[in-house]
């Protein structure tokens, strides 16, 4: 009789070796819609990221979203598309490589770093299945969201979990749900601003984008929009103590909205509208909720919103990357992993 739990080839776990799995939402394979459909076929039938009532919410994606957005997003795609792939994934696995570099200089080989994407290739469940082989005891999960929202932290606790319960033997797990707080990220972030300024001027406004959500998740109890309010306070408090910006020309503010229902207020695009009515024709525009850029960048914050503010009246338009792989940002992610890593003997 076969087992239905999978184990590793290893009989005797590796007590000493840690597995520390990065992961990010995902993009496409290709910038195709046949590839798009396949992807978000995946991320819309998630019940973290669609609340609605699921026979209703799956008779609307496959009746009608599905046959109509793939074609409109892979023209999306197509126009941030590296020679080298999709950049989130391109540059996730940058990060990866100098994650692993880095804490391969304390730890030697007891600590061996995957990436995973949540939708899409590579696979959660691939990235453990390679620690389960391995006879890892001790694995650490970090989700590149720096604040949490259940539907992309939340929904990767999800994913790890339904892999991890086929194993016959589960490992100890460290799942990490959130680092907006921390020192080193809010530093860096206060770097990118600093640079940015430093070559272009002091902007009339630094607006702070983050990834938007229904509001009914914050009514239900989701903790992502304090939390990035709060990740706003800290960095405007760094930039106030350099005498960078002043706090009044810090604003936060909630892009990428779908579908009718209130999400997030306010909405980057309808504040970039107004802006120049205002007198701020001059802004500066990052999000620090993305920890790679991807098409929510690339594509919405630095075209599509552009356009907004400068069709409105606006002069002068300024996107700041994401800290991508940057030292100071590689630097910080390790520092939150560090903690977790408790069980390796030094």
């Amino acid at each position: 009789m076969k087992s239905r739990f999978s184990a590793s080839n290893n009989t005797k776990p590796l007590a000493n070796k840690v597995g520390v799995l990065l992961t990010n939402l995902g993009s496409p394979d290709a910038p195709t819609a046949k590839a798009l459909r396949v992807y978000l076929r995946e991320f819309l039938s998630d019940p973290r990221v669609v609340e609605i009532p699921r026979i209703i919410w799956l008779c609307i994606l496959h009746g009608i979203i599905l046959r109509i957005r793939p074609a409109k997003s892979a023209k999306l795609y197509e126009s941030i598309w590296q020679a080298d792939g999709a950049p989130l994934i391109t540059i996730s696995q940058k990060q990866q490589q100098k994650v692993q570099q880095a804490l391969a200089k304390e730890y030697g080989d007891d600590v061996v770093v995957e990436l995973a994407m949540r939708y899409g290739n590579p696979s959660i469940s691939k990235a453990l299945r390679n620690f389960q082989q391995q006879g890892i005891s001790h694995i650490v999960i970090l989700p590149l969201y720096p604040q949490y929202a259940s539907p992309t932290t939340g929904s990767t606790f999800d994913a790890v979990s339904k892999e991890i319960k086929q194993w016959r033997w589960v490992p100890t797990l460290h799942f990490l749900s959130g680092y907006h707080t921390d020192k080193g990220y809010i530093s860096a972030l206060a770097s990118t601003v600093i640079e940015h300024i430093n070559e272009h001027g002091t902007p009339d406004k630094l607006v702070l984008s983050y990834h938007g959500m229904p509001e009914a998740f914050r009514d239900w109890g989701d903790p992502y929009y304090d939390m990035c309010l709060e990740t706003t306070a800290l960095l405007t408090e760094v930039l106030k103590d350099k005498n960078i910006m002043l706090k009044s020309n810090i604003m936060s503010t909630f892009q990428s909205r779908f579908g009718k229902a209130p999400w997030l207020q306010p909405y980057t695009d309808e504040t970039l509208a107004a802006l120049p009515q205002e007198g701020s024709k001059h802004i500066a525009i990052l999000s620090p909720a993305f920890s790679a850029d991807c098409l929510e960048t690339l594509e919405e914050l630095v075209h599509e919103n552009k356009e907004i503010f400068m069709e409105a009246g606006g002069e002068t338009y300024h996107y700041i990357a994401a800290l991508n792989d940057r030292e100071d940002h590689i630097n910080s992610l390790v520092e939150v992993i560090k903690p977790s890593l408790y069980s390796i003997k030094k």
